[in-house]
């Protein structure tokens, strides 16, 4: 599973006032493990920066002139996200400006949907905490993710720290696995069990258990958005 967590800056808001993708930064994921690959720009805009855009992310026409424009990098980019699935805070946005810079090049790249999915980890707080803050800054308070280096809004690390957060949001164990396998680190010892023990008695759910623990799982697929993995497997691999 490939997923590429992404972030962009633009000179404003509105894409619809022409506004464009000045930085686009991307974290990528496979089998829920960051691999160390990246896809980081900063891009010239061909438009000045809004005051008030800069005073979100810092990022002014100075630091933005010799830069490449999107449609230097743009086979870079799409060739990194090519049949994945972007994971973005607030997606609309992002994919809003994604699409018109694609528009912008002259040929027919499509949108970005035709390239990857894209999953919205906004909508996805909305519905595991409805009624509360959701932006960046507040899940990290909620899941223990150290924002301490965000400063100002910035796609790289914006980027990376949403990585923590949908990692944390949707497993909750991913540091405990993942520290077994950094590189260098040592793995638990293993205990052997006895080979001679005799086999541990296997008690099967009778049909009122079952019920009950379909129950469960129908209320625990409900509170996760449809994503309960256990909703999925059939009744035999239950008992497995």
């Amino acid at each position: 599973m490939r997923q590429i967590v992404l972030d962009t800056e633009t000179t404003g808001l509105e894409v619809s006032e022409g506004h464009r993708i000045i930085e686009i930064g991307c974290v990528e994921l496979v089998n829920r493990r960051k691999t160390g690959n990246s896809f980081h720009y900063y891009v010239q805009p061909e438009r000045p920066v809004d005051p008030g855009a800069f005073q979100v992310h810092g990022i002014s026409d100075e630091m933005l002139a010799g830069k490449p424009k999107f449609a230097d990098i743009a086979r870079e980019f799409l060739e990194f996200v090519r049949g994945a699935e972007l994971v973005i805070h607030n997606a609309p946005f992002d994919v809003g400006f994604l699409n018109q810079e694609l528009s912008l090049l002259g040929e027919d790249k499509g949108k970005i949907t035709d390239h990857c999915s894209v999953t919205c980890t906004l909508e996805m707080a909305r519905r595991l905490h409805p009624g509360l803050k959701n932006n960046l800054d507040e899940l990290c308070k909620r899941y223990h993710v150290d924002n301490s280096q965000r400063k100002l809004h910035g796609a790289q690390t914006d980027a990376e720290i949403l990585a923590e957060v949908y990692l944390a949001m949707t497993g909750g164990q991913v540091s405990l696995l993942s520290d077994a396998a950094t590189p260098g680190a040592k793995a638990p010892p293993i205990r052997r069990v006895n080979e001679n023990r005799k086999p541990l008695p296997v008690i099967a759910p009778d049909a009122e258990e079952l019920a009950a623990h379909q129950a469960q799982l129908a209320l625990l697929d409900k509170a996760s958005g449809g994503n309960c993995l256990w909703k999925k497997l059939e009744p035999d691999q239950l008992l497995q």
